[in-house]
């Protein structure tokens, strides 16, 4: 991360949602590449294309289990007049030593053989008699069984045309072509490409490790007991499983009680592995609200351009934000409040984004739509203020779920959107056009 960028306001500066993200956006900096394993490459982006070294598949090869064949020997075949071919040999996927076919000649054949030389198509087992001497099989017969099953006579059933069930050699991608760009994610699709060209490595921008912070004595962690005038944390495991569904690898630290030295300390024994902070609570004004004091001094007293501002935001809810950098490696921290929904809302607007951009990615946001209000009744939005509302949305049409609290968990988690409410609308009738940010 650059040194962070500091707008010239004052502290009654009231930050829109787009100047706080910009802020955010053109201060995080995408990590720098490395070279990793394919499954410790999953979910990374990479940096480069990656061509295509050989052929898929490398060879022409069947699709089938059944028999190897000349198509002019199995012309005219049927059930009543079938085509009587001798059996050369076996060829199993994996073969390198291959029989030949020639006139009036079949070669049993495995699902993923090489297609053997003087063969023209393959016929399914299930055309043929197996060898038995019988009408049409279901399947063949174990080797192990009866080995003695490529050989003697088979009887075919019915003709092929050439290249019948032949995967061609290229078919899929060919030596040449390029089989990922620059900027692909890395999914499961992805990395068995990879591994089916022969790549054992890729160079790719790691996911970024996320540590994220709780605060607040009145913290209590889910499985203890619940004493008077205690909560349970839900903050930390909320963000944490956030950062981890935006592509970071995220760990928890546990509730950290309001002293500004507590937190300074838990903070600087953070840093060795962590690429983003993301701290929740005690960015207010309240007596207890530490983290100001905390972040104003942490490993970066002698480092240029670090330290974290705290601002006030037009939006609701979240109006209370901070965004700068700490320690050494100016390592990013976004501070987030308290409140379950505000600290939510926020992670969704700017501490994704940032998350996404560390990853290199070029499109860092969520999807937007647009919707028609479902609702009872007109929707209030406090003038001058960009109101994000938890909604449902499905078929073109957004649903409020909850009311406007930012405490209210129960209705969050029942909400697959954000309904925007611009700073200069305060009522939104039912049946309006509104924008939504699509969580789901």
């Amino acid at each position: 991360m650059s040194s962070a960028v500091t707008r010239p306001a004052g502290p009654d500066h009231l930050w829109s949602v787009d100047e706080h993200l910009e802020d955010i956006l053109s201060t995080v900096r995408p990590l720098e590449p490395i070279e990793l394993q394919l499954l410790d490459a999953q979910g990374c982006v990479l940096v480069e294309d990656v061509m295509v070294p050989v052929s898929l598949p490398p060879f022409d090869n069947s699709s089938m289990d059944g028999y190897a064949v000349r198509v002019t020997d199995v012309a005219g075949a049927s059930e009543e007049f079938p085509a009587v071919l001798e059996v050369v040999g076996d060829v199993a996927a994996g073969a390198a030593d291959l029989v030949r076919v020639g006139p009036g000649q079949a070669a049993r054949i495995m699902t993923g053989a090489p297609l053997p030389s003087g063969a023209e198509a393959v016929v399914p087992v299930e055309w043929t008699d197996g060898g038995l001497g019988e009408g049409p099989v279901s399947g063949m017969r174990a080797r192990s069984l009866a080995p003695g099953g490529a050989e003697g006579q088979v009887r075919v059933h019915r003709p092929a045309e050439a290249r019948a069930h032949v995967r061609a050699e290229g078919s899929d991608v060919k030596a040449g072509d390029r089989a990922l760009e620059a900027g692909t994610v890395l999914g499961p699709p992805q990395i068995a490409l990879l591994a089916a060209i022969g790549r054992g490595t890729v160079r790719v921008r790691p996911r970024p490790r996320v540590v994220v912070l709780s605060t607040g004595s009145e913290l209590v962690q889910p499985g203890e007991e619940l004493t008077p005038g205690r909560i349970y944390d839900s903050n930390s495991f909320a963000l944490t499983a956030a950062a981890r569904d935006a592509g970071a690898i995220a760990y928890r630290v546990g509730a950290v009680a309001d002293d500004a030295e507590t937190l300074r300390a838990t903070i600087e024994d953070q840093l060795i592995r962590a690429d983003l902070l993301v701290t929740t609570g005690g960015v207010s004004v309240g007596a207890y609200d530490v983290v100001k004091e905390a972040l104003s001094h942490v490993g970066d007293e002698d480092e240029p351009g670090g330290g974290v501002e705290f601002r006030k935001l037009a939006m609701q809810p979240g109006k209370p934000q901070g965004f700068g950098s700490v320690g050494p490696d100016h390592t990013p921290l976004l501070a987030l409040p308290g409140n379950p929904v505000s600290s939510y809302v926020s992670f969704e607007l700017f501490v994704r984004p940032a998350i996404r951009a560390l990853m290199g990615l070029q499109d860092v946001h969520r999807p937007r739509a647009r919707a028609a209000l479902k609702a009872a009744e007109a929707l209030r939005s406090p003038k001058a203020r960009r109101q994000f509302l938890r909604g449902a949305y499905a078929d073109g049409e957004v649903t409020p779920v909850g009311g406007s609290g930012s405490h209210l968990v129960a209705a969050l988690a029942h909400a697959d959107a954000l309904i925007v409410v611009p700073e200069d609308v305060e009522t939104v009738e039912p049946g309006t056009e509104v924008e939504v940010v699509l969580l789901g």
